[in-house]
């Protein structure tokens, strides 16, 4: 049988209209620098791009800062800041954590007061739980303290409308590759009035704030892949997508009366479902489901193949052991009924072999 893949919160298939749209720009020879025809040409797509990618989150045009990724656009809005953020940010946030917020057991942030430091960030989609921050009211803790916020929604975007104002962001980061673009190409999104220095320097490309010849190619992807996302969202697509998660969930849960559905009491993306099975180690479990012909993953996959104890799980309270114990699993707009309970029944299957050798 075919593979299937659950594992979208990590990269998701590149979209036709974003393949479309680099093969375009691959016949496009001029640099988007140069001021000839073929120049022009290049920077139009450039420019094409940035407005698909300003629409999808609701600023102008102008406020969008082509990056490698995510990961550089949080360097690039973090650079110089003191930051205050919660243990389950993504280590392209965490790495430069100064002050520190507390979760509770379902992921969200704890009501707080005062934010130290110079800039708050904040996930507005967990990508390992799928957990949502919904209370906003930290953009406002934040300014009242005179500190900036930065939003990552990476995994929020193209699953949800979204837009800078409405998510109380002074910078948002977004990255292609999680909803159908080329993977290597994001953008730090800004709220109007707000910039940042350039960490990158040197021909002042990208409004002087991101130097370097602009990947034409992917920002053409990227900015597709934007383009499409939106008229999904807006179509309701990811309806479905939720009614199959909830279906997979409910199968699970009549396989093993000892699963714990992390954040199930919380509002969650519509594809994500991470769950512990106390003593059966989720590494055992992603490379069983492999074989088995699913791809699904113990985390994040943003730790160059290492598989590691979620810091995530265990700073929403869970034991070293349970968090050891768990695996995501993120459907797409492409799963069917007939892949997710597929998986459940493989799942069950390789449950009850465990068991069996745990008597």
């Amino acid at each position: 049988m075919s593979r299937v893949y659950l594992d979208h919160n990590a990269t998701t298939p590149l979209r036709p209209e974003a393949r479309e749209a680099m093969l375009r720009a691959m016949d496009v020879v001029g640099n988007p620098s140069s001021v000839h025809a073929e120049g022009r040409a290049a920077k139009a797509i450039v420019e094409k791009a940035r407005a698909q990618v300003a629409a999808l989150v609701g600023i102008d045009r102008n406020e969008v800062v082509f990056t490698s990724g995510a990961t550089e656009a949080a360097e690039l809005a973090v650079a110089g800041h003191n930051l205050t953020c919660a243990h389950v940010e993504h280590d392209a946030v965490r790495v430069h954590q100064k002050y520190a917020l507390p979760v509770d057991r379902d992921g969200e942030l704890l009501p707080f007061d005062t934010v130290e430091g110079s800039m708050l960030a904040v996930q507005a989609a967990n990508s390992e739980t799928g957990v949502l921050q919904n209370n906003f009211r930290w953009a406002q803790v934040a300014w009242a303290n005179g500190a900036h916020v930065l939003v990552d929604a990476v995994q929020l975007v193209g699953k949800f409308r979204t837009s800078v104002g409405d998510l109380g962001a002074d910078y948002l980061m977004i990255s292609g590759h999680k909803f159908g673009g080329p993977k290597g190409v994001g953008a730090l999104c800004l709220k109007l009035g707000v910039d940042v220095p350039a960490q990158i320097r040197g021909g002042g490309q990208e409004m002087g704030r991101r130097s370097g010849t602009e990947n034409v190619i992917g920002i053409a992807g990227f900015g597709a892949a934007a383009e499409a996302a939106q008229r999904d969202v807006e179509a309701g697509k990811w309806d479905r997508i939720e009614k199959l998660r909830n279906i997979l969930e409910n199968a699970l849960a009549a396989a093993s009366k000892t699963t714990i559905f992390v954040g199930k009491g919380s509002s969650r993306l519509p594809n994500t479902s991470c769950f512990i099975t106390p003593g059966w180690k989720g590494e055992t479990q992603v490379m069983q489901m492999d074989l088995s012909g699913f791809a699904i993953s113990a985390g994040s996959a943003c730790s160059s193949g290492k598989v590691k104890t979620s810091r995530v799980l265990m700073a929403m309270g869970y034991s070293e052991a349970d968090a050891a114990s768990a695996v995501r699993v993120s459907l797409g707009l492409d799963t069917t009924e007939d892949d997710v309970l597929r998986f459940a029944e493989v799942w069950a299957q390789k449950l009850k072999k465990h068991e069996a050798r745990a008597a």
